[in-house]
């Protein structure tokens, strides 16, 4: 299949599909239900059995059917005691599940600051290239709407204008993929204040006023005007 072929039927899907619903996949019931171990004390939030685990020589990188540790369990289901015991104890903060995911996308994907804090303090890094589309928590989060995700994010140095592997920056998903919303516009906001680079362009060549003009965006064209985008 020709790349310009296969990149538009991907976009066409993302715009139809959020991203959580095609990569991120969280303990399903029947997964939680066959848990053992360390995957199984970590779905209960049980730090006490973690612990005692952890000292009988569990491993801490155990994965599940979908490459998830015990940790990836404990974001998805938000065991924050369990999360901060596990990465005490060694746990890999920046592991990736099978599709490549991190504690700290999982966090921003859900719209947990709790946990998007915890993990950060506990050496996960707003940097990481996650996702199947080579993409970052802070490029997730500003196509979701997260706008105090956003922030955060920001405030722990994630990469501004990182460019997944669509041609899109944070900043672009925050409009291509929002709508229009006000936390959308928060989160574009949170990124021109921050330094976003306003003149990274798509694929096509549009760059962010051009995209938030084009549909119709009256607050998002307003701030990326009063910044001096063009």
């Amino acid at each position: 299949m020709p790349f310009s072929l296969r990149f538009w039927l991907v976009a066409l899907v993302l715009l139809i599909v959020p991203v959580p619903a095609l990569a991120q996949i969280a303990p399903s019931a029947a997964e939680i239900a066959a848990y053992r171990g360390l995957h199984a004390a970590a779905a209960k939030g049980d730090t006490g059995e973690i612990e005692k685990l952890v000292k009988a020589g569990a491993p801490l990188e155990a994965r599940d059917g979908h490459q998830r540790t015990p940790l990836h369990v404990a974001a998805h289901l938000k065991r924050n005691e369990a999360a901060v015991l596990l990465m005490k104890l060694g746990a890999d903060a920046n592991a990736l599940d099978a599709q490549k995911y991190d504690i700290v996308t999982i966090a921003a994907v859900a719209d947990d600051v709790p946990m998007l804090k915890i993990a950060l303090a506990g050496g996960c890094k707003a940097s990481n290239v996650t996702s199947p589309w080579d993409g970052t928590a802070l490029i997730a989060a500003a196509h979701l709407g997260h706008d105090e995700v956003v922030r955060v994010l920001i405030s722990s140095k994630a990469p501004l204008d990182h460019v997944n592997t669509l041609h899109w920056t944070a900043l672009i998903e925050s409009i291509v993929l929002g709508n229009g919303g006000k936390r959308h516009t928060a989160s574009l906001e949170a990124l021109v204040k921050a330094g976003a680079n306003l003149t990274l362009a798509d694929r096509e060549g549009n760059t962010p006023l051009k995209l938030a003009r084009g549909r119709g965006y009256t607050d998002m064209v307003a701030i990326l005007e009063k910044a001096g985008a063009r």
